[in-house]
């Protein structure tokens, strides 16, 4: 695992912007197309905007959700909210390329299948994602994998339904596709974090955050994230 440290979280955005812009441009190139999995949180918002001005090949980028919490439409608790206000409303990604987790649904169980063969459609069977964006958590959750929750044992789907966690159910991809992706592309700020960036950076399996395939995996934080790993 590498790590890149910078000045700030504005600074971790802009970069990630500029790595993903490359990938794509990169995937393109090579496979005619560009498969992406985002997180939520503020940091990533940002570099979306960021990249929403990048030079990106829109036309042949395909984009996923890492999670998403169960919540009606528009609600701002849902990452979607936030992907439409940060990236769909200032780039020209074709609407029918952005794969929404499918939550409203009434069986959840359902909607994770229902998901996991969309990503199968679009990047392969089992898929393999170009790039998945994660951030994490002071508690050491990634994505939707929290401590605890018996997501975290699930090895033969790539999508499943977490327990309730600060007072939504979510959808999550889970860690076999996780560890299949070309690149991991971690974004941690926050000084709340530094303690367990350490143990990502050690590969700690006992937070979730450690258990993700460390081999293609990038690390952009903040310096109040890396104060203690500097």
């Amino acid at each position: 695992m590498k790590i890149e440290i910078l000045a700030d979280a504005d600074s971790v955005a802009q970069e990630a912007a500029a790595i993903i812009a490359a990938d794509a441009r990169a995937a393109v190139a090579q496979r005619g197309r560009f498969i992406m999995a985002v997180s939520g949180g503020h940091t990533p918002w940002v570099m979306l905007r960021d990249l929403a001005a990048g030079e990106v090949p829109w036309a042949n980028v395909h984009l996923a959700q890492v999670d998403e919490r169960v919540a009606p439409a528009g609600d701002p608790d849902r990452n979607l909210t936030h992907l439409h206000e940060s990236l769909l409303d200032r780039a020209p990604l074709p609407p029918e390329q952005l794969y929404a987790m499918p939550v409203e649904s009434t069986d959840l169980e359902a909607a994770a299948k229902q998901y996991a063969a969309v990503l199968a459609k679009i990047a392969g069977s089992p898929p393999v994602l170009d790039l998945i964006h994660l951030g994490m958590g002071p508690d050491g959750h990634t994505a939707s994998l929290v401590p605890g929750d018996p997501v975290l044992e699930v090895t033969d789907a790539d999508v499943a339904v977490a327990g309730p966690y600060q007072g939504r159910r979510r959808l999550t991809l889970t860690y076999p596709v996780l560890n299949r992706a070309r690149r991991v592309l971690w974004l941690i700020t926050g000084a709340d974090k530094a303690g367990m960036l350490v143990r990502l950076l050690e590969g700690d399996p006992s937070i979730p955050a450690g258990r993700v395939n460390q081999e293609r995996a990038l690390v952009l934080a903040d310096r109040a994230a890396a104060g203690k790993s500097e």
